[in-house]
């Protein structure tokens, strides 16, 4: 079992920073991807961007250049660093984890099997 808890969410303007972290605890091995989801009203959760055992890293096109993911070594602590944020990026951010089958690149929203409440992102013009 893995438990995942969100932090650091908040209301921001355009152009602006914002650091959200992910307390994670459980079994190391149901922890080799961890990922940040995020979602809106009436749109499917997107993937934003994920991190393996090792430190690969991908991320959505969307955010890349603008978002940082990382870890410790001890995989307790995800974060995502965001920075030049723009109104599209407001949703709920959520934090997702899942075993080493499948590439973290590859995976979707189903095959991550477990979540955190997820942290609200709000960005105003």
């Amino acid at each position: 079992q893995v438990q995942l808890m969100e932090s650091g969410g908040g209301s921001v303007q355009a152009g602006g920073s914002l650091k959200l972290s992910c307390a994670a605890s459980g079994s190391i091995y149901d922890r080799a991807c961890m990922a940040w989801f995020r979602q809106t009203p009436g749109k499917e959760r997107e993937k934003v961007a994920t991190i393996r055992t090792g430190g690969a890293t991908t991320y959505a096109d969307s955010v890349k250049g603008r978002f940082t993911i990382s870890q410790d070594i001890g995989k307790t602590t995800l974060t995502l660093q965001m920075d030049s944020l723009k109104p599209e990026d407001t949703a709920v951010y959520y934090c997702a984890t899942k075993n080493p089958y499948t590439e973290c690149s590859a995976g979707t929203a189903a095959a991550f099997r477990y979540w955190g409440q997820g942290t609200q992102v709000t960005v105003f013009s």
